[in-house]
């Protein structure tokens, strides 16, 4: 496996070892040790499991008191895959950075606390796999406007299919 930093500290994509042979192909998708030799420390307690349709957009999605940090990957179709820094305090408060994250590329993103997530579907359809280091709770569960002219993330479609929630979500500068 390689863990790849990216532009946003603490923000890891992670290329785990892939074998192939004439049967099909085989990777370890996580391994405690291995995550925490390159620096993801979390005790991961909850794995969650979405499909989503083409255009389907979700997030951007945070959690407050305890944070919470994930660990996203796709095994089935592809996304156009989105962090925001949300420290208040982070030179790069503000900051947005995008992967492409599909079932055939096997990229997995650690999505650190103090970070904003979201996602939309490129495919015709998308599985989507992540897991977390705080259980769910409604209450906690915060967002981020997803086209907040602030942030400017140049998403891949313009017209995005969003949940009630997502379409009424506050402002970066909201949290300020």
């Amino acid at each position: 496996m390689k863990a790849n930093r990216t532009e946003l500290e603490g923000v890891l994509l992670i290329e785990p070892l892939v074998h192939g042979d004439p049967r099909g192909r085989f990777y370890e998708s996580y391994e405690k040790k291995k995550y925490q030799a390159v620096g993801i420390q979390e005790d991961f307690v909850q794995d969650n499991q979405s499909l989503s349709q083409k255009n389907v957009l979700r997030g951007l999605h945070y959690r407050i008191e305890p944070e919470q940090a994930k660990l996203v990957r796709v095994v089935k179709g592809e996304v156009f895959d989105v962090v925001v820094d949300i420290r208040k305090n982070s030179p790069t408060f503000g900051k947005w950075q995008s992967f492409i994250l599909s079932a055939s590329n096997y990229l997995q993103l650690y999505v650190p606390i103090g970070f904003a997530h979201g996602f939309c579907v490129l495919s015709d359809e998308a599985e989507f796999l992540y897991k977390v280091s705080e259980s769910y709770s409604a209450e906690k569960e915060k967002g981020i406007l997803w086209n907040d002219p602030d942030i400017g993330i140049d998403w891949p479609i313009s017209d995005p299919i969003l949940s009630e929630k997502d379409k009424i979500n506050p402002p970066l500068r909201s949290l300020k």
